[in-house]
Parts: structure tokens; C-alpha cells; sequence
């Protein structure tokens, strides 16, 4: 199982310590360090920055949402930074939620989001193999354009630029059964939002068509401490929010993910604290169990112990969310 470092996306402003970490990351031999996006930062950008001063360690988009691009953009993107950096860009997309996608991105959240996801990848990889002009009969992302208000004279195009490999690896964040499923067939990895060392049974069905080589890369809020308590509190605060506000009362994909886990009741709680204004106890209502079982969070033999459940299973990369240095040298100790 490699390593990954992820950095999420920024708040208020960009943090001082990222680089800093991905270059100790980058030392202690992680394998790749990941950015992301919400409403606020972009993924590339922050990549680019520690692309040019770092050398070795992959750099990942988890996730780059695939409403703030046209897929030809985000190629555009991955193929740029794949040559800036001799090779090292991994390409983690996300279609994200209805809020976001309509009330951000300004666009109608699809009615299928399994065929738009697959016209995305589709014209991606179109992009990066550049075998021939783009072209896709798509219901989400036709190309050439050729609806009732276009010119009429768009023309099939392959990229200027020569990619420097076709096969950069494409992985989806995906939360529903389904989207899984069709993640295992059509991507070269999965970005789980929340995984449990305990609970590989909620997704295996879902991945019964992946190939030999298939990447599976959760994340984990990692922290070494004394307290478990303490540390589990950020862990639940993350949770809080992406399971109370990260989407509407009536489709919120997060909730609905961590109710098929096990917590149906306590994410619907949750749900209405969060919706109801009541934001601090809607993070006191998550269950400690399950902020602990999918982070590592404790002690140093703690971590070790829990380490080794997540290592046994079938996850390729774990992407560590680190909040010091400290933590990064310890698990890497442990990885070893």
C-alpha cells in the first residue's frame, strides 16, 4: 500500500505549510500528494506551485470537478501539467453535488449522472490519446457542438500539443453503487470518500469488474496524539459538514453514503441539526465509531495496529490527511 499526501482545498486563503509538506512527504517517500476544489481554490494551480519544487512525487486532482471544466479543458489542464512536471500528474475527477453544480457552476446538475460522467471520461481520454479529432454524439458533452443555438460550424479537433502519455491515469470520485460499478469499468482508479477497513462489504459488489491494476485510493485524516478523543475532532467536524451541508435535505450523496455504512439514523440527525442552524451539534452528533474507523488517529501503537486492517484490504494508495510533519514521518515509518 503507497502513501499519498492530501491537501484538500484552501479556506480563507492558501496555507504556508503545503509545499513545506509535500517536499517532506516527497522525502520520507510518499508516493503522490493531492489537491482539491470546492467553491474557493482550484486543483491545478496549487499542483503547478509543487510541481516546481518538488521532483519525484506524483501530483493528483482529488477531486477536480467536472462542472467547472468542459472535459476538453480539463484535459487541457492534466496534459499541460503532466509535461510541466516530466510526467507526473494523475487526474482525479468528481461530478460533485446539485448545489454546487447549480448554484456555483451555474449549470443544471445532470439528470443522468452516469452517462454524463461517462462522455467526460470518454472525451478525456479522446484528448490525451489524440488517435484523432474529437467527436462524441454525446447527450452532455457532443462535440462537435451542434445544438438549435450554435453556428453550425464547429469543427473536430485534436489537440496542438502531443500529450506526453495517453495513458494518464484517470481516476472518479464515485459514492453510489452504480457510479462505482461504472468507475471500476471505464477509469484506472477510485477515489472513496470514506473508507472502513471494516466494512469492505459495502463496496465489494460494486467492484467485481475491476481490472488487475486497478487503483483504489481513499482518504483518512491522520494524527498522531495522545488523546483519541481530541483528535477525532476535526474528523467529525469534516463529517458535520459534508454530511449536514454538502448537499440539499433531499439528495445529499455524503449522508446517503454514510447511511448505507451502517449510520442511518445518526447521518440523518445529523442532516437536521446541520440544516436546522444548529451547526455545533450536528458535529457532536457524529458518531465517534465512525470517525474512528475510517481515520488513523491515537497514539503510535495505535495507528500501527489500525494501520495493518487498512493494509490487508484492497486499498493501493491511502491519501493521508496530515495536519504536521510528524504524523507523515510516523506513518511512513509504519509503511515501511
Amino acid at each position: 500500500m503507497r502513501l499519498g499526501l492530501a491537501l484538500g482545498y484552501w479556506g480563507r486563503g492558501p496555507s504556508a505549510d503545503h509545499v513545506p509538506l509535500a517536499q517532506e512527504a516527497e522525502r520520507l517517500g510518499y508516493d503522490s500528494v493531492w489537491t482539491a476544489e470546492s467553491w474557493g481554490s482550484d486543483a491545478f494551480t496549487p499542483l503547478t506551485w509543487i510541481a516546481a519544487r518538488t521532483s519525484r512525487i506524483k501530483l493528483g486532482t482529488a477531486v477536480a470537478q467536472m462542472a467547472a471544466r468542459s472535459p476538453t479543458t480539463t484535459a487541457m489542464h492534466a496534459l499541460t501539467l503532466d509535461h510541466l512536471s516530466g510526467g507526473r500528474a494523475m487526474l482525479g475527477l468528481g461530478l460533485s453535488g446539485p448545489q454546487v453544480v447549480e448554484g456555483w457552476y451555474g449549470r443544471p446538475f445532470p439528470s443522468s449522472p452516469l452517462t454524463a460522467t461517462r462522455e467526460y471520461v470518454d472525451v478525456v481520454r479522446q484528448v490525451l490519446r489524440r488517435e484523432a479529432p474529437v467527436a462524441l454524439d454525446g447527450r452532455y458533452h457532443p462535440l462537435p457542438y451542434g445544438g438549435p443555438d450554435g453556428t453550425g460550424t464547429g469543427k473536430a479537433l485534436k489537440s496542438i500539443t502531443h500529450p506526453l502519455r495517453a495513458g494518464l491515469p484517470v481516476l472518479l470520485g464515485a459514492e453510489g453503487p452504480k457510479n462505482i460499478a461504472q468507475t471500476a469499468r471505464i477509469a484506472d482508479g477510485w477515489l472513496p470518500l470514506y473508507w472502513s477497513p471494516s466494512r469492505t462489504e459495502v463496496y465489494e459488489a460494486s467492484l467485481t469488474d475491476a481490472p488487475e491494476g486497478f487503483l483504489i485510493a481513499p482518504m483518512a485524516r491522520a494524527r498522531v496524539c495522545d488523546d483519541v478523543a481530541e483528535g477525532l475532532l476535526p474528523v467529525k467536524a469534516m463529517l458535520g459538514f459534508y454530511i449536514g451541508g454538502m448537499g440539499h435535505a433531499r439528495r445529499n450523496f455524503h449522508a446517503d453514503l454514510m447511511a448505507r455504512m451502517g449510520y442511518e439514523e445518526e447521518a440523518r440527525r445529523i442532516q437536521r441539526l446541520f440544516l436546522d442552524g444548529r451547526r455545533e451539534e450536528a458535529v457532536l452528533a457524529v458518531p465517534d465509531a465512525f470517525a474512528d474507523e475510517i481515520s488513523l488517529v491515537g497514539p503510535r501503537e495505535r495507528i500501527a495496529e489500525r494501520l495493518e486492517s487498512w493494509r490487508k484490504g484492497p486499498v493501493t494508495d491511502l491519501l493521508v490527511l496530515a495536519p504536521d510533519p510528524h504524523t507523515l514521518r510516523v506513518l511512513a515509518e509504519l509503511n515501511s
